[in-house]
């Protein structure tokens, strides 16, 4: 195998295989991966190979399932996985299909040197629990100005991951004379030598600054320091042509395709 199948083999074994997440609970029903999550929060799929199977069966047992369970339920289909046609499989079946995403993997040990440098901008991390409220309401207002919808669910996501376990998470905030302007954090898998990148998001006005890339170096030594081999992270076409810059490698396309419970 070359570089980046082999990427893509250690990634789905550790992190779609055998990943594990405090809140939801995990169910091995072959041929797919479920996790349960508690009801408001979104149930997943986060692997399946139907090769082999009846594929249209599989996923009629699956919204059987979920809709048993009155969950909404999101079916991660990664271009690598069986039947090709899959997200066309699962449009059919009443999935709701999002943004293709790609999924990009920077290996730690050939850090590039853009990011291996000491970090200059003002980057804050949460370190105290009683900062977190307001970290959570820059988030979110950085959030909703960049992406232009609510998100008034992210104060008890980031919140839920922080009460678990604060080892299995960093958040930063990047500041510009003191105004938050971009914001970011990384979680660290227990059981994974990957670090996954979330909420990589610049106000408008300070795009150009650095601050998307600050923020990669701040996680991408933080991982490195802690032991990780690799950081990851779903990326859109815009932030794609960065990465790769960066030295993060394209390793698969991603489509999540939701499939909303009756009522």
């Amino acid at each position: 195998m070359n570089q980046i199948e082999t990427i893509r083999a250690l990634y789905d074994q550790q992190e779609r295989i055998e990943a594990e997440f405090p809140l939801a609970r995990k169910e091995v029903a072959a041929p797919v991966v479920r996790h349960i999550n508690r009801p408001g929060r979104r149930s997943f799929i986060l692997h399946s190979d139907l090769a082999g199977h009846d594929a249209d069966a599989v996923i009629e047992r699956e919204i059987a399932y979920f809709g048993a369970l009155g969950l909404d339920v999101e079916w991660k289909a990664f271009s690598h996985d069986a039947p090709p046609d899959l997200v066309n499989r699962l449009v059919a079946h009443g999935f709701e299909p999002e943004d293709e995403e790609t999924l990009m993997v920077l290996p730690l040990a050939s850090l590039p040197a853009r990011l291996a440098a000491p970090v200059s901008t003002d980057i804050r991390r949460l370190t105290h629990d009683a900062e977190f409220e307001s970290f959570a309401a820059e988030i979110r207002s950085i959030l909703e100005q960049v992406w232009g919808t609510p998100f008034d669910w992210i104060r008890e996501h980031l919140h839920d991951q922080v009460a678990i376990n604060p080892r299995l998470i960093s958040i930063y905030i990047a500041y510009v004379d003191g105004i938050p302007a971009s914001s970011a954090w990384v979680n660290f898998p227990e059981k994974s030598t990957f670090a996954s990148l979330f909420g990589g998001s610049t106000l408008e006005a300070h795009r150009g600054k650095g601050l998307y890339t600050a923020l990669v170096a701040v996680r991408a030594q933080e991982s490195l320091a802690r032991g990780y081999q690799y950081l990851t992270v779903d990326c859109s076409p815009m932030s794609r042509a960065v990465l790769e810059k960066q030295g993060f490698l394209p390793v698969a396309t991603a489509t999540a395709c939701v499939k909303k419970a009756a009522g």
